[in-house]
C-alpha cells in the first residue's frame, strides 16, 4: 500500500557541491525553508477563498521535503492518507453503481 517514494531514504536532496560545504548547505537549507514558508503561508491565505489553497500548502511542504526529513515524513503520511481516502471513495462509488444496477434489474421485471 506504500507508494514507491516511501522507499527512498530520508534526508537532503541538495546537489553534491552544496552538501560538500557545511556553510553553503546551511544557507541552502535556510533558503529552502524561507521559500517553503512563503508558499505555505500563501496557501493558508488562500484557504478561505475559492482556489487551490490546499494544493499550494502541499507544494510548500513538498519543497521542504527536498531538504528536511520531518517534511518528508509528513508528505509520505499525507500521500498514504490521500491514497486510502481515494480507494475508499472508489469502493463506495463502485458499490453504489452495483446496487443501482440490481435495483434497475428488479424494476424491469
Amino acid at each position: 500500500m506504500y507508494a514507491e517514494s516511501d522507499q527512498r531514504p530520508l534526508g537532503s536532496r541538495a546537489p553534491r557541491f552544496i552538501k560538500a560545504s557545511r556553510p553553503l548547505h546551511r544557507t541552502w537549507q535556510v533558503l529552502i525553508f524561507v521559500l517553503g514558508l512563503a508558499i505555505v503561508a500563501g496557501g493558508v491565505v488562500l484557504l478561505p477563498l475559492p482556489g487551490p489553497g490546499w494544493l499550494i500548502i502541499f507544494a510548500g511542504i513538498g519543497l521542504w521535503a527536498t531538504e528536511f526529513p520531518w517534511a518528508q515524513r509528513v508528505l509520505r503520511w499525507t500521500k498514504r492518507q490521500v491514497l486510502e481516502w481515494t480507494h475508499r471513495f472508489q469502493a463506495r462509488r463502485h458499490e453504489r453503481r452495483r446496487r443501482k444496477e440490481i435495483k434497475e434489474k428488479q424494476y424491469v421485471r
